[in-house]
C-alpha cells in the first residue's frame, strides 16, 4: 500500500472555535499555530491493540512543530465543513493506513509554544479505539510507530518527559 502522500498542508482551512466547541470562523492551519496560536478545534486518537497496549507514534522530523518527539497513536484537525466523526475516520487512514471503531473519551483546551516556531492553542476531543495491526504508516507524518504497555509508557515520560509531545503527556494522565 502506497501511503507517502502528503495529507497535512499549511493552507487548509481549520476551525476557530471558543472554549465551549462553538464554531467562531476558519483560518488556515500555518495562522492557527503563528506565535501564541489562535484556538481551533482539534483531536487526539489512542489506539490500543487487545493487550491493552497503546501504539505509539513518532512524529516525523518534517512536522513544523514537535517533529521527532513521541505522541499518541494519530492527532490531527478536522477542517472545514468537517465533522469530528469524518475527520477522525480520514486521519486513521491517512497516517496509519486503518479503519476502526472510535469512542469519544473526553474534550479540553490547552496552549504549548515550540521553541520560537509558533504554538498548539486547541480545544482537542480524545478518542480510544482498538486495533491489532497491521498498519501502513506514512512518513510524511510518521518516523516510527511501536506498541508499549501503559506501565512502561509511564516510566519513559517520567524518565524522558522532553521526548514527549505536551498534549499526548496531558491527555495520557488523564486517561489513566
Amino acid at each position: 500500500m502506497n501511503n507517502h502522500r502528503v495529507v497535512s498542508f499549511d493552507h487548509e482551512p481549520l476551525i476557530l472555535v471558543d472554549a465551549n466547541d462553538r464554531e467562531l470562523g476558519f483560518m488556515s492551519k500555518a495562522d492557527c499555530h503563528r506565535g501564541e496560536g489562535i484556538l481551533h478545534r482539534a483531536f487526539s486518537i489512542f489506539i490500543f491493540n487487545k493487550d491493552g497496549y497503546l501504539l505509539l507514534q513518532k512524529r516525523s522530523t518534517g512536522k513544523t512543530l514537535w517533529g521527532g518527539f513521541w505522541s499518541n497513536s494519530v492527532c490531527s484537525h478536522p477542517r472545514k465543513g468537517e465533522s469530528y466523526e469524518l475527520a477522525t475516520s480520514r486521519r486513521l487512514k491517512d497516517e496509519l493506513g486503518i479503519s476502526t471503531k472510535l469512542e469519544f473519551q473526553f474534550r479540553f483546551q490547552y496552549q504549548a509554544k515550540f521553541r520560537d516556531i509558533g504554538s498548539e492553542n486547541e480545544l482537542c476531543s480524545v478518542y480510544t479505539g482498538i486495533h491489532n495491526g497491521p498498519f501502513h504508516i506514512n512518513p510524511t507524518e510518521i518516523s516510527e510507530i511501536h506498541f508499549i504497555s501503559p506501565d512502561e509508557l509511564d516510566c519513559r515520560i517520567s524518565q524522558s518527559p522532553d521526548e514527549f509531545t505536551p498534549w499526548f503527556k496531558l491527555e495520557w494522565e488523564r486517561l489513566r
